[in-house]
């Protein structure tokens, strides 16, 4: 496996994201933890394996099942198989198993060592880098939880090409995000000049674009590692409105549409209060269309109400007030409030 990135944080620690040339290679890199590991995976990402480990728990799919109850059942099952603090916990999965794992490894005996193996677009540049561990709790989305990065983070792109195409499109949100965050149009350009590529998953352009997305989002953290600083809340681009919409919803939206979707309003936003200009919207909301994310949908009256009371369970609140991260331009993220009556003007059908 060859290391491609490292991202420093807070108190000395820092997460190093290797890229595996094929699946064995990645194989022969989980061997080299011997026995003292526990493995986390669930029923989509245990199928990827001809022979499952032995120290291990397989949890039901879906963000449904990313509670405290499935929290639980993992510290449970690495106190049954004997695992100690200097236990390595090794997350097999996508993004709510990535999370769910991190937050146990966080918790157990008070942190034990971390290895994420992300398979899905999404959890590889979402919920990778950073050390964001929760679970979702009482309808707010990853409102428990902590900060504990990863020493090491492994990928293998060819996992990708089990994905259906929703759950690929899911990732690409993510991605998108990072291209209308990044100071450079290269993130965007790409996008833009590689989408067949893309579409039909090929390794190479796979690979770039993991690793391109991932720099992006590296910028952000290395400036403010625990969100202290305001910074990497810009990070959130199109999530104050995407989470509402998932919570609405009861989670049958999946996150990387919910994300576009929400990529959409902010776009809108920014441009409605002239912050950028109608062609960088134009531009913007046509590259989203182009992979296949319905922008223009907006949700009932009848459920404004409970869109808001979601949205007011937003992580960005200050002093009670919800803040949204809009654009002034690519690289350019602000973090401003917005009357309830403007966002009702983005979100609910006429």
């Amino acid at each position: 496996m060859e290391k491609r990135l490292s991202v420093n944080l807070q108190g000395g620690r820092h997460s190093d994201v290797y890229f595996s040339s094929s699946f064995d290679d990645l194989l022969k890199k989980t061997e080299e933890w011997g026995d003292n590991v526990f493995w986390v995976f669930d029923e989509n990402s245990a199928k990827l394996l001809f022979s499952l480990p032995e120290k291990r728990i397989v949890l039901e799919s879906g963000e449904i099942h990313k509670n405290i109850s499935s929290l639980e059942a993992i510290i449970s099952s690495a106190l049954e198989s004997g695992a100690a603090r200097d236990t390595r916990f090794i997350a097999f999965g996508g993004g709510v198993i990535l999370d769910m794992c991190a937050l146990a490894s966080s918790l157990y005996m008070r942190g034990a060592r971390l290895t994420l193996i992300p398979t899905t677009l999404l959890s590889m540049v979402d919920a990778t880098l950073g050390g964001k561990s929760a679970i979702d709790y009482k309808g707010g989305k990853n409102l428990v939880g902590t900060f504990y990065p990863a020493d090491e983070i492994l990928i293998e792109v060819s996992t990708l090409s089990t994905l259906p195409d929703k759950e690929f499109r899911c990732g690409m949100g993510e991605v998108i995000k990072h291209a209308f965050l990044s100071s450079s149009t290269e993130l965007f350009g790409f996008l833009e000049a590689n989408k067949d590529a893309i579409e039909k998953r090929d390794r190479s352009t796979l690979e770039t674009l993991v690793l391109m997305s991932l720099e992006v989002k590296k910028e952000f953290l290395e400036k403010d590692p625990l969100e202290t600083k305001g910074i990497r809340s810009f990070l959130n681009l199109g999530h104050t409105f995407a989470h509402a919409l998932e919570s609405m919803e009861g989670y049958s939206v999946s996150h990387g549409e919910a994300v576009a979707w929400g990529l959409g309003r902010a776009i809108e936003a920014s441009s409605g209060l002239g912050l950028v200009s109608q062609s960088f919207s134009t531009s913007s909301l046509n590259l989203l269309r182009s992979y296949g994310y319905d922008v223009d949908y907006r949700i009932g009256k009848d459920q404004w109400e409970a869109f808001l009371q979601a949205m007011r369970k937003d992580k960005k609140k200050s002093n009670g007030v919800v803040n949204f991260v809009l654009l002034k331009g690519f690289g350019e993220p602000l973090l401003m409030p917005l009357e309830d009556d403007f966002v009702s003007s983005l979100t609910v059908s006429p």
